[in-house]
């Protein structure tokens, strides 16, 4: 399925970009509703749930309510890590733009991301995190796809397996643009 994605504004996207839809709005609510089901069952309470931004937003906002409908109340906080930049591939190392504000010492931490490519910033954030006295870390992204990792790191909850494209919507871009998408896809040439 192609939609075409038209903007406001000529200069913002071109009226040329279409974006073909990989997982749908439906279907990523469904798995969202079965991952916190999942994440539940590990029984991590009290769970305090970090979001790596800025990709991760939407997912973990819809997880995170998915979560209390599952019977659990963790607390949230965010991290802001970069790796790509304005780029579709990986720089090769990460910043952090915006530290965490609460202490992780002694808690049960859900990292939650967006994708899972070359690992960099999952195990960055997992290493933070555990270096600062964490009593237990998992890791949960939206999707993870089936490349080779730069670093040995793999999601303990993941909600898809990806295709080895770049994707778009539900929170992720390309330099600003298509994170208002209500699912993921990629971009594509009429």
């Amino acid at each position: 399925m192609k939609e075409t994605v038209t903007r406001s504004n000529p200069a913002a996207a071109p009226a040329s970009d279409s974006v073909e839809v990989i997982y749908t709005a439906e279907a990523i609510a469904a798995r969202v509703d079965e991952l916190a089901k999942e994440i539940a069952s590990a029984r991590l309470e009290p769970l305090l749930v970090i979001a790596v931004l800025k990709g991760s937003f939407v997912f973990a906002a819809d997880l995170i309510r998915a979560l209390n409908r599952a019977g659990l109340e963790p607390e949230v906080d965010f991290i802001t890590l970069s790796s790509y930049r304005k780029n579709r591939i990986s720089q090769g190392s990460v910043d952090i733009l915006r530290d965490v504000e609460m202490d992780v010492a002694g808690r049960n931490v859900l990292l939650i991301d967006d994708v899972l490519d070359s690992g960099r910033t999952l195990a960055f954030a997992k290493d933070l995190i555990s270096a600062r006295g964490a009593r237990s870390i998992k890791t949960c992204v939206l999707l993870a796809k089936a490349t080779r990792r730069a670093v040995n790191v793999e999601a303990d909850f993941r909600a898809f397996d990806c295709p080895e494209t770049f994707v778009v919507g539900y929170g992720m871009d390309v330099a600003h643009r298509f994170r208002e998408l209500p699912y993921v896809g990629r971009l594509t040439d009429d």
